[in-house]
């Protein structure tokens, strides 16, 4: 296979000559290489043949190392590592491959370990064809072949060395007598009716990011490769086994064929891209959310299956590294799919080493993005090399003396000393999983914003797909551990590994108080301080001056004398309702008594243990509010429970009136009374039916028309819209379709909920969820609401234990609303811009949705 030369170092981003043949190769100049600096990230690339490689790692600012430095914080290596240099990496190095992956990327493990998960879960592993591994089951594969004669069938299958590459050694039988029965070879049922693209067999290189393996991450790239055949297919036949041009799409051996079309253009010659392919499905009417979701589904279920090989492997490379701490390994894996003329895609092999040879500009660009992306998504930084070597230094110090190491009991303890040990035991086991989920949290942030144009579909956001995959992933591990490694089987089921930040927060609240009382300590007051002990009149002046205000937001844009008058009574009405609920609530601060202690229990971190009789009859507040009023503050708990800045707001501690009267205003806006946080979400309601989205340069009834006349021939927009949406745009253009909606819901919220911040209201935090959902799984999520087919966005409050009242469910119903026809405008604005569907015009202004 042509490849680019070797060892050479690229002068950066250089303007292609598209005179030469390959433009991309025969600019790459060697640069002197400088010398190392402080506060660089290091490459060690020797271990590669490609330049396309070396030429990201350029872009990247990476600076590369001589070949025998073992000290660099990236190691690419075209094959596979041996287990003891990946035992030898600091935490800080990166290295890109997994041990344990051959499970899956040799023909013949992936086969028998594909044959065991089948067993367990035929339906799910419907994906990979009949498979028989030589010569152990040799006599099953002849058996069969006996019963195909015996009902008069005929069947082809193709024969493959069980550890071969680039399409050697393959070859088609429809006889199965003449095979040796002692060869290490893999016999597959043949896929005879394959989908046709121009008459032509074809099948997908997709490519996958693995950047953990505990926990499980993996990322798909949105493209990638479509690799024809180069004679047109005939269903085989006795006449034409042997035209391995016609039934290989391997690109190693139709290249060698003279009918293979080198050519430029994306719709054109024996190599395309997915990207120009999903395009070619949309034009022709097939569902290209569901292609996308079949692949994802095939790709995850594999991984599935090599993921108790891999952390096996993993943690006897790196033995003494704690659980979910940040992985060494990463791995970009190239998929090779088969499709069906149903479009079923069907899994052929795993590439652990897919080839970055870059003989095509198709493969140029497809390759370079792949590795550019995956780097960005690994976050390797400066920092790590200081970070690693100052905990080494920590730990070996506090291993020589003995600090905050948990002393054992000694035998003839009394009970009083075992039970102080095993709390001790237990913060220290919570504080560290704490620290992990947080540390997860921050990846998590970073990987989303720099998903470029890979997506992670595990863990997916879908939670019953979750559950499903977490199914299979056990019945994996089940297979896996039979009979050994109990202590390993027991890790797995720990329950601390599904506990989210604020359930160990609460076991490590409920650990403190038990340790109090076991020191006979007075236990600490942990709810929130009294109500009946705060100036009340303040805030009692501030919601009647309030109240007395005269503003709307829904009339200003009236244009009719009837709507203003509906309005006027509207608001007089509400008035009327708001005089009355000061009355109700100033009565409630008075009946809430200190007394009236709220914790949580043991058993049920989130339940309310104890409440006072006057309290559970006259309930002032909503059952969301009295939670969130029996949580500890951050004062409350010790320096190490604090809550992670990016969840709490530390209010400032002062002693002067003013600092008083603004903590009491703080506390009473949290502690609304049901009744008026109601009447907040009806005014909210009332101006979000009120909004309009605008097209550029048109007035609000001409862009209702617009949307209007899209909805009405439906029919011949649908392909263009998820054309549009689910394949132009990517994921950074499709969040600011979506802010358009979002920013003018920021700026009028704070009005009607007289608050300075807009995250402080709980309503906003909800719909934060429901533009996380229309985002989810590449903007699936939005399109599901066109199309009324796949996951509801309304699906993300079933499991949630936040109530969700109607009146807030339906000011979420309105904001969708807003958001569909917001793509809608956006839609018709950029095809109407010189027929460009490439992303959102220049011309939209911060006046996109009136009100």
């Amino acid at each position: 296979m042509p490849s680019l030369p070797q060892e050479r170092v690229i002068q950066g981003p250089t303007p292609l000559d598209l005179n030469t043949e390959l433009p991309y190769q025969s600019t790459m100049k060697r640069k002197v290489r400088k010398k190392k600096k402080k506060g660089t990230i290091t490459a060690n690339v020797a271990g590669t043949k490609f330049e396309i490689v070396r030429l990201v790692i350029d872009e990247m600012g990476f600076m590369k190392t001589p070949d025998e430095d073992e000290t660099s914080n990236l190691i690419w290596c075209d094959s596979a590592v041996q287990q003891e240099k990946i035992a030898e990496l600091q935490n800080y190095q990166r290295i890109n491959h997994f041990p344990g992956m051959g499970e899956i990327c040799r023909k013949d493990f992936l086969a028998r370990n594909m044959t065991k998960m089948i067993k367990s879960r035929p339906l799910d592993y419907a994906f990979v064809p009949r498979t028989w591994i030589f010569p152990a089951e040799y006599t099953q594969f002849q058996n069969y072949m006996k019963e195909l004669k015996k009902k008069r069938k005929q069947k082809t299958f193709i024969v493959k060395p069980a550890n071969g590459a680039m399409g050697h050694g393959i070859s088609l039988i429809r006889n199965g007598d003449k095979l040796p029965s002692q060869d290490h070879l893999i016999v597959q049922e043949y896929i005879e009716k394959p989908f046709l693209m121009e008459g032509y067999k074809f099948d997908l290189r997709i490519y996958i990011l693995v950047t953990s393996c505990d926990p499980l991450k993996i990322f798909l790239y949105h493209d990638g490769l479509v690799r024809m055949g180069t004679e047109k297919y005939i269903p085989p036949n006795e006449s034409n086994l042997t035209q391995l041009y016609m039934h290989l799409t391997n690109y190693s051996v139709n290249k060698h064929n003279e009918h293979f079309e080198r050519d430029e253009t994306e719709n054109k010659g024996s190599k395309r891209s997915i990207k120009w392919f999903t395009e070619f499905l949309q034009a022709n009417q097939h569902d290209v959310a569901k292609f996308w979701s079949d692949i994802s589904e095939l790709v995850v279920k594999t991984l599935i299956v090599a993921e108790p090989h891999v952390l096996h492997a993993y943690r006897m490379c790196r033995p003494g590294q704690p659980p979910g701490s940040e992985s060494v390994c990463f791995e970009v894996l190239g998929f090779d799919i088969l499709l069906d003329r149903k479009l079923k895609p069907w899994l052929l092999e795993i590439n652990r080493a897919p080839s970055f040879g870059t003989d095509q500009k198709i493969d140029y660009d497809v390759k370079k993005g792949v590795l550019l992306n995956a780097l960005k998504l690994l976050n390797i930084r400066t920092s790590d090399k200081r970070k690693n070597l100052a905990k080494q230094k920590a730990e070996a110090q506090r291993r020589l003396y003995g600090q905050n190491s948990i002393k054992r009991p000694l035998p003839g303890s009394s009970d009083w000393e075992q039970q102080r040990h095993q709390l001790e035991k237990r913060k220290e086991e919570l504080k560290e999983r704490l620290a992990q989920v947080r540390k997860q949290i921050s990846k998590e942030e970073h990987e989303n914003r720099h998903m470029g144009n890979y997506r992670r579909i595990y863990p997916p956001e879908d939670k019953t797909l979750l559950e499903k995959y977490e199914n299979l992933l056990a019945v994996a591990f089940q297979t896996f551990l039979s009979g050994r490694a109990a202590s390993f089987q027991r890790e797995l089921n720990n329950p601390l590994k599904r506990m989210k930040e604020e359930d160990i927060l609460d076991l490590l609240e409920q650990c403190e108080i038990d340790d109090e009382k076991l020191m006979g300590k007075t236990t600490k007051s942990r709810g929130p301080k009294p109500l009946s002990s705060m100036p009340e009149s303040t805030e009692i002046m501030k919601r009647q001056k309030y109240y007395s205000s005269d503003s709307s937001y829904g009339s200003s844009n009236s244009s009719s004398e009837s709507d203003e008058n509906e309005k006027d009574e509207y608001q007089n009405k509400k008035r009327e309702k708001q005089v009355t609920y000061n009355l109700k609530q100033s009565n409630h601060y008075k009946l809430i008594q200190p007394s009236s202690s709220i914790r949580r229990s043991v058993s049920c971190p989130r339940s309310i243990s104890s409440q006072s009789p006057s309290c559970a009859d006259i309930r002032p507040f909503s059952a969301q509010q009295v939670i969130s009023a029996s949580r500890p503050t951050s004062g409350s708990r010790s320096h190490s429970l604090n809550r992670a800045s990016s969840y709490t707001r530390h209010l400032p501690q002062s002693n002067d009136a003013s600092s008083s009267d603004s903590l009491m205003s703080e506390s009473l806006r949290k502690l609304r009374p049901k009744e008026q946080e109601d009447d907040l979400t009806s005014q909210t309601l009332f101006v979000l039916k009120d909004m309009k989205i605008r097209f550029p340069g048109k007035s609000d009834a001409e862009s209702l028309i617009l949307i209007e006349d899209i909805i009405d021939n439906w029919k011949y927009h649908k392909t263009k819209v998820a054309s549009y949406w689910l394949i132009k745009l990517d994921s950074v253009k499709q969040r600011k379709v979506l802010d358009i909606v979002k920013t003018s819901v920021r700026t009028v919220l704070p009005r009607i909920w007289k608050v300075p911040d807009v995250e402080e209201v709980n309503l906003y935090r909800i719909f934060n969820r429901v533009f996380n959902r229309l985002l989810w799984s590449h903007g699936q999520g939005l399109w599901n609401c066109f199309c009324d087919s796949g996951s509801s966005w309304e699906s993300i409050f079933n499991k949630s234990p936040e109530v969700v009242t109607p009146l807030q469910l339906q000011c979420c119903q309105r904001l969708v609303e807003l958001c569909k026809q917001c793509l809608l405008v956006v839609y018709k604005y950029a095809s109407d811009s010189r027929g460009s569907l490439s992303g959102i015009g220049t011309d939209w202004g911060n006046s996109r949705v009136s009100s």
